[in-house]
């Protein structure tokens, strides 16, 4: 009787031994591909049990959350939804996220470890952060004079601050409402089906996720490679530039919309946009340093991030001369997002200098301590000071007597470029209208913002449309927005 008492514990034993083993092997081994599987919404049900964290715009929140009542108690809300969907995107119950809401979602859902009071605390007490804050550097003046100056018409704006780097504004239109993606009902699914069927495609963010033909905006670049490689040294000496101009290898010959071009000197050139001067010049300094220049100031690079990934802006380095010429007026293959362009008018604003952009100042627990803040970012020379004092110089000249006098703020020291890019197989599609610039207030020692804008569908004869009257207004309105603060 004994040994079976014995037998029997020994065999209850070994029972507990193989369900402590079990309860082990599924909580730590299996645990990942549980939490995985599409039909546990435990993970849904934690995540969505407590408010988001807020991002902010001017020390105020642009989102916000409501409580539902439901399994996923809480949905994310926003304030004026379509003029920051550029910058939030979106968290959606059924979608995901996307934007600061995705790359700051750690933060924001409180799922991440820098939130915890103390290190591996949340491990031990399974317990959940509440959600930190995500402090943007955008100026909502300046978003607002964006957003309010492209007017729902397809384009896109970007400024930034040229001493750091700082984005102040960056607006793409037209937009969508992120709080209609918020939820898990049909309405949200339909929504999305129409958001994504739309043929203006309200969800791409134009200001770092589309690249256009810059056009002659393009042209700084040109000009600060050729003064870099001592192509000119002289701004007012008369250039060798016929007018038209023909391609080399090519009878292709190019032409100008102003006139006068014709051995313009460099400044001539610059203030009246003339192609053959600056394509001419383009192959002159040569594809080496005409890529070497344009990498400087941004292009090709495929790792910019702010934090959310930018798209690539490219000038191409294979190519032969007449394609060279092309690129160097904003032409052929060389693309940019209106980031791109914003960076490249900071640089000239800032000494020949340029700052790696970035949209988050800093990340805070919800009581307000700060997690991260930004720091110091890179900084590269795109040219020589000698060479951007000189731009500066041109650019001034653009807007005070040239074809940008539409940015003209009074008091202020405005600089700025025009450009008008042709796009579409043998350039059929309407023109981009681009025009890029900075302001320096009176009372300020430096610039303190650069500007981008692109105009898509301008509703304007296909011949009026100048980067000149219809891009260069909003960007008025932007740099007034910021130097009136």
């Amino acid at each position: 009787m004994t040994r079976n008492i014995r037998h029997a514990g020994i065999f209850s034993l070994l029972l507990l031994v193989a369900l402590i083993v079990n309860a082990a092997r599924v909580q730590l081994v299996r645990a990942p591909e549980y939490d995985a599987n599409p039909a546990n919404r435990r993970p849904d049900i934690a995540r969505y049990q407590q408010p988001r964290g807020d991002i902010l715009v001017g020390g105020e929140p642009v989102t916000g959350s409501r409580d539902t009542g439901e399994h996923l108690r809480f949905e994310r809300t926003y304030r004026e939804g379509p003029m920051y969907a550029p910058v939030t995107g979106f968290a959606s119950q059924e979608y995901g996220t996307s934007l600061l809401e995705h790359v700051e979602d750690g933060v924001l859902s409180g799922s991440d470890p820098l939130l915890a009071t103390l290190p591996l605390w949340n491990d031990v007490t399974r317990a959940r952060n509440p959600g930190g804050d995500v402090v943007t550097t955008i100026d909502a003046a300046a978003q607002r004079a964006a957003y309010e100056g492209l007017g729902g018409r397809k384009g896109a704006v970007a400024a930034v601050e040229p001493a750091t780097g700082r984005i102040l504004a960056l607006v793409s239109t037209p937009s969508y409402d992120p709080g209609e993606l918020s939820g898990n009902g049909t309405v949200v699914g339909r929504t999305w089906d129409e958001l994504n069927a739309h043929p203006d495609k309200p969800m791409l963010n134009r200001a770092v996720r589309r690249t256009y033909p810059p056009g002659s905006t393009f042209k700084v670049v040109t000009a600060a490679a050729a003064l870099d490689a001592g192509v000119v040294r002289d701004l007012d000496a008369r250039t060798d530039s016929p007018d038209p101009y023909t391609l080399p290898g090519t009878r292709t010959r190019l032409t100008n919309a102003s006139q006068g071009c014709a051995g313009a000197s460099l400044r001539e050139a610059f203030e009246w946009s003339c192609n053959t001067v600056f394509a001419k010049l383009g192959v002159d300094v040569g594809v080496t340093d005409m890529a070497a220049t344009a990498r400087a100031f941004g292009f090709n690079d495929a790792e910019l991030r702010i934090p959310f990934a930018v798209a690539r802006s490219t000038f191409d380095t294979s190519v032969d001369r007449a394609q060279l010429a092309l690129s160097s007026i904003g032409q052929y293959n060389t693309r940019a997002t209106p980031l791109q362009m914003a960076m490249v008018a900071a640089a000239v604003a800032n000494g020949g200098q340029v700052r790696t952009p970035y949209l988050v100042e800093r990340t805070t627990r919800a009581g307000g301590s700060t997690v991260a803040a930004a720091g110091s970012r890179p900084v590269r020379e795109a040219m020589r000071p000698a060479t951007a004092a000189r731009l500066k110089r041109m650019m001034t000249d653009v807007v005070a007597d040239g074809t940008g006098s539409k940015a003209a703020i009074p008091g202020a020291v405005v600089g700025g470029k025009t450009g008008t890019a042709q796009h579409g197989v043998g350039n059929s599609g309407m023109p981009y209208a681009w025009f890029v610039s900075w302001a320096q207030g009176e009372r300020d020692l430096e610039p303190r913002v650069a500007v981008a804008v692109v105009v898509e569908d301008a509703a304007a004869d296909r011949a009026d449309i100048t980067g000149g009257g219809l891009a260069a207004p909003i960007a008025r309105a932007v740099m007034a927005a910021v130097l009136t603060e």
